[in-house]
């Protein structure tokens, strides 16, 4: 049995009008980190879900036995159950988030619109894998935590204290998975880029606006960390976020 949540990192959900977005976390994180982004689009109008990915959000202990499928399956679900309440759908996500909405879009051509945040696509290498999988192997289970890169004084994200390794090396598999489909992309996509960030490689943001097919717009935020959505340019991120909605939702989210 899972413990209670953090507070703040509960799933948060607002109904609109006709027109859905999903909105997905980060590794390690919660919908603390996109709470703000959340509210934003469902102030818009839109019909939004902002869920709990598996073992996340109440203690690092429950993250520690899930893998990349229980996450993608997760994410899947809520894409569906959505797509059964809208007429649309599209969807947000921060780091692992994005790589989540990434997988998406490559498994349903229907998504409509991508707003991605600093994703991760390209893992790290071989070496640097197998050093995690030495210490797998010595007993260590949990590394220093990756959360709250942020440059905001003041500002701090409610991630784990703790990086849970094997579910790390599960995550680097399936951003693998990810970015040998990224020609399969046709959404439009909306990608945030930090200057600066101390989690996922610039290259990432790189690979993916190389290779998906779709129309793809890069935002490049100059004052802000890793979980922009919580630091100086996420003002930025949210209006851009919601004018790209409503071009690819057709307008507001109200009936239409």
């Amino acid at each position: 049995m899972s413990a209670p949540f953090i507070p703040g990192a509960e799933p948060w959900s607002s109904t609109g009008g006709t027109r859905g977005v999903l909105v997905l976390h980060g590794f390690t994180g919660n919908p603390q980190s996109m709470r703000p982004l959340a509210e934003a689009i469902a102030a818009a109008g839109y019909t939004v879900d902002l869920p709990v990915l598996p073992g996340h959000g109440t203690t690092l202990s429950d993250m520690l036995p899930t893998r990349w499928e229980d996450w993608w399956e997760a994410a899947d679900a809520a894409y569906r159950a959505l797509g059964d309440r809208c007429t649309t759908v599209a969807v947000a996500g921060l780091s692992m988030g994005g790589t989540l909405a990434c997988a998406l879009a490559e498994a349903h051509p229907d998504v409509a619109g991508l707003s991605l945040v600093n994703p991760l696509i390209v893992a790290p290498d071989e070496e640097f894998r197998r050093g995690i999988q030495a210490l797998l192997d010595e007993g260590t289970e949990v590394f220093d935590a990756i959360g709250s890169d942020i440059a905001k004084d003041g500002a701090t994200e409610a991630a784990y204290p703790g990086t849970p390794l094997a579910a790390a090396l599960s995550l680097f598999e399936g951003a693998d998975r990810v970015r040998s489909r990224l020609t399969d992309i046709r959404s439009p996509l909306l990608l945030f880029s930090s200057r600066q960030d101390h989690v996922v490689e610039p290259v990432s943001g790189d690979v993916l606006a190389d290779s998906v097919a779709g129309r793809l717009e890069r935002v490049f935020l100059e004052r802000s960390y890793h979980v922009a959505t919580l630091d100086w340019d996420a003002p930025e991120i949210e209006s851009r976020t919601v004018g790209f909605l409503h071009q690819v939702l057709g307008g507001s989210g109200g009936p239409g």
